[in-house]
């Protein structure tokens, strides 16, 4: 767990680095040619520095562990890191939309063209590798924020690959009107990458339970290990961040004893945490008048 957990804060730690050298290479491409598509990009790819910071933030007070103060732990502060992502993904568009109207109103060639376009396509590259490494590392690990930081990274790859397919355009037609028109259609892309991420994060805030198929799992592993209980019923489960909470009433009969009774819960307690990861379980014990006739029926 420990070293998970360190290499977690490497990869995060990674990510800002990798986005630093992006941006590098993104100015220099904007500086020799003078594009507003370019800039426009460049100014993403500083939105992902930002990111990246507050990701590493983030990943970091998601580890701490629980206290007085936040007895279920820090987990839900990878949402926080991702919801801050997609408010500055449009906050970014909006920037690129201001620079693309002006650049309307005086349209001109980029400068260097090729020189741009070179260096603007081995940041491409850097950003294709990472973004893909970063998604499936995030999704492995159920970080929130570094799988938040990949697909935004990955967003920034498509809108690339369509502004240097718009600027060899411009380039072979001498059409100076693309380039603004290319930054509009980054900022739009850009905009709808930034609602996906928020839409995903506020799920996490506001409890969402967990997948349909891991709440299968968690049912049938309580119902193979509930001998000797009536039922278990009101079953609840919420995710936040790589933590899986489970909840729920288990019905012995009235003349069970105290020890019979926590024996039970051990036993599914013990297989639960071997079928999800990173689970904290309640399990609240009641006698047989309790019983509903709904939910899992052992006896």
């Amino acid at each position: 767990m420990k070293f998970t957990a360190n290499r977690t804060m490497v990869v995060a730690a990674t990510s800002l680095l990798v986005g630093l050298v992006v941006l590098g290479l993104k100015l220099l491409a904007w500086y020799v040619t003078g594009s507003v598509a370019l800039y426009s990009d460049a100014l993403e790819s500083i939105i992902n520095v930002v990111t990246a910071i507050v990701a590493l933030i983030a990943v970091r007070l998601a580890q701490r562990p629980a206290d007085a103060g936040m007895p279920y732990g820090y987990h839900k502060a990878e949402y926080f890191s991702a919801v801050v992502v997609g408010v500055m993904i449009i906050v970014a568009a909006i920037l690129i939309i201001r620079e693309a109207v002006l650049g309307f109103a005086e349209p001109s060639l980029p400068d260097a063209p090729m020189q741009g376009l070179a260096i603007s396509m081995a940041a491409t590259a850097i950003n294709i590798v990472w973004a893909r490494m970063l998604t499936a590392y995030g999704r492995k690990v159920r970080s929130p924020a570094l799988e938040a930081d990949g697909k935004h990274l990955m967003t920034d790859v498509v809108s690339t690959i369509g502004v240097l397919a718009g600027l060899t355009l411009v380039v072979l037609t001498g059409w100076a009107v693309l380039d603004p028109i290319l930054a509009i259609l980054v900022a739009l892309n850009i905009l709808w990458s930034g609602w996906g991420v928020i839409r995903d994060s506020v799920g996490g805030l506001m409890d969402v339970a967990v997948p349909k198929d891991k709440q299968t799992v968690i049912r049938d592993v309580i119902a193979i290990n509930a001998d000797g209980a009536i039922e278990a019923h009101d079953i609840r489960t919420r995710q936040a961040g790589k933590m899986t909470f489970i909840d729920f009433h288990l019905v012995v009969p009235g003349a069970m004893t105290v020890d019979a009774a926590h024996a039970i819960c051990d036993q599914i307690e013990t297989k639960l945490r071997e079928a999800v990861e990173d689970v904290q379980i309640t399990i609240h014990v009641e006698p047989e008048e309790k019983a509903k006739h709904t939910g899992i029926v052992v006896l």
